[in-house]
C-alpha cells in the first residue's frame, strides 16, 4: 500500500477548540498522516501554539482567528493551502449553522474541503454548486458506502494470528483513539509491526490505512466490516500487533458502542480508558457513569477477553494528582494504569508486550 500524499490542510474549529466538541481538531494537531496542518481556526487562542493548547507541548502549528488569516498565514510562509478540514465534533455530529458561512467561503477560496459530520456538505445545493464552480471536492467522511460494497461476518477473523488489543473506554470522548494511536507509534518504534484499526472518521482523517467509519454503517454490516478491515490488514501486512480503536462507551445512553469490536473484531486483551475526574456520561449531566469495577466486569463476561490495563485521562486533574490517580485506580482493580498522553506509552507498551506470541505459536481458534 503506497504512503499517503499529504494535502496542506487548514483546520477548522471555530469555538470548539480544547473542549470535547473538538476531538477531531485535536486528533490532528497531535498526529495526522494524511495532512500536513498549515494551522487551526479558533478565535479564542489567535497567535498560540495549538499543542501548547491542548496539551502545554509545542506543535509548531498556529492558532489563527479565521480563514483569511490562516491562508494569509499560509501564503506568507510559501505554502499554498489545500483543504479546509472540519475538525469539529458536537454532540450528534451536526454542523453548526454559522460554520457553514466559512465553509463556503473556504470552498470560494478554492479549498477542498473534507467533513466527518453527519449533514453532507455535498447534499447541499449551495455549497455543491459553489465547489462545482471553483473545482474543489466537497468529502464527506460519514456518508454511507454503498450496500454493495459492505460485507457480512464470516468467521474468516479467526484465521487472524495478530495479537489483537481493543482500546475501549467508560465513556465517549474519553480519549480512545488517542491511546491506540499512542500505543501504535509506541510499538512501532521498538519495531514491532503494527498495524491501527480505525472505527471512526477521525482516525481515517490521521491516515489509518485499515478501518471502518462504524456509524455510517448499516447496522447488519457493522460486524462484517470490522472483521473485513482486520482481515485485510491481517492477509496484506502480516503485522505482529493489531490495535483497535474503540467508539463510545458499553453503557453511554447515546453512543453504547463496544459491542460488535468484541463480537466481530475478537480482540485478545481489552486496554480500558478511563477519565478519575469525570463524574456524568458525555452529553448527559446527572447520569452517572458506572463504576469502573462493573464496566471491567461487562466487558469480561460479555467476550471472556480480560482488561489487562487502564489508560487514563487527565482531564480536569491538576497535574501533580496524575500518579496518585493512577496508583488509585491500580488499588481498586488490581490493574496497572497509565496517562500515556502526559507519560508516553512505554509502560503501557510494556504491559502488552508480555502477550505477544512467537510468530509460530498457534492461538486459540486457528483454521487448521
Amino acid at each position: 500500500m503506497k504512503p499517503l500524499r499529504r494535502a496542506n490542510a487548514v483546520i477548522y474549529c471555530q469555538g470548539a477548540f480544547a473542549t470535547l466538541n473538538g476531538k477531531t481538531a485535536h486528533g490532528l494537531v497531535r498526529f495526522t498522516r494524511r495532512y500536513a496542518v498549515l494551522s487551526v481556526i479558533d478565535a479564542r487562542y489567535q497567535g498560540q501554539d495549538a499543542g501548547m493548547v491542548l496539551d502545554g507541548k509545542p506543535a509548531g502549528i498556529p492558532m489563527v482567528a479565521n480563514l483569511q488569516q490562516a491562508l494569509a498565514e499560509a501564503e506568507d510562509a510559501g505554502v499554498l493551502a489545500t483543504h479546509l478540514v472540519v475538525g469539529l465534533a458536537p454532540d450528534g455530529g451536526r454542523l453548526p449553522a454559522a460554520a457553514r458561512a466559512d465553509i463556503a467561503a473556504a470552498v470560494d477560496a478554492g479549498l477542498n474541503v473534507d467533513c466527518g459530520l453527519h449533514d453532507f456538505l455535498s447534499d447541499d445545493p449551495d455549497l455543491a454548486g459553489r465547489a462545482a464552480r471553483a473545482g474543489v471536492v466537497l468529502r464527506d467522511i460519514r456518508k454511507p458506502p454503498d450496500r454493495s460494497r459492505l460485507h457480512f461476518f464470516s468467521g474468516r477473523i479467526e484465521a487472524v494470528k495478530a495479537l489483537k488489543i481493543a482500546v475501549l473506554g467508560t465513556d465517549s470522548a474519553v480519549g480512545k483513539r488517542t491511546t491506540a494511536w499512542l500505543i501504535v507509534n509506541g510499538l512501532a518504534r521498538e519495531g514491532v509491526n503494527t498495524e491501527l484499526i480505525g472505527t471512526g472518521q477521525t482516525a481515517w482523517m490521521q491516515g489509518a490505512r485499515y478501518g471502518i467509519i462504524l456509524d455510517s454503517l448499516i447496522n447488519d454490516f457493522v460486524s462484517g466490516e470490522i472483521e473485513h478491515a482486520v482481515v485485510s490488514a491481517w492477509q496484506e501486512q502480516q503485522p505482529e500487533v493489531m490495535v483497535i480503536e474503540g467508539q463510545g462507551s458499553l453503557m453511554n445512553p447515546a453512543y453504547p458502542g463496544g459491542f460488535e469490536i468484541l463480537a466481530a473484531a475478537r480482540p485478545d486483551v481489552v486496554v480500558l480508558q478511563h477519565a478519575p475526574a469525570r463524574q456524568d456520561y458525555d452529553g448527559f449531566p446527572g447520569r452517572r457513569i458506572h463504576p469502573l469495577a462493573r464496566q471491567i466486569e461487562v466487558i469480561e463476561r460479555l467476550s471472556s477477553t480480560p482488561v489487562v490495563a487502564l489508560a487514563v485521562n487527565h482531564e480536569q486533574m491538576p497535574d501533580d494528582d496524575v500518579p496518585l490517580a493512577c496508583r488509585m485506580l491500580t488499588q481498586v482493580t488490581g490493574l496497572p494504569a497509565f496517562d500515556v498522553l502526559r507519560d508516553g506509552p512505554e509502560g503501557l507498551i510494556e504491559v502488552l508486550r508480555a502477550h505477544l506470541r512467537p510468530a509460530a505459536e498457534p492461538r486459540a481458534g486457528d483454521l487448521p
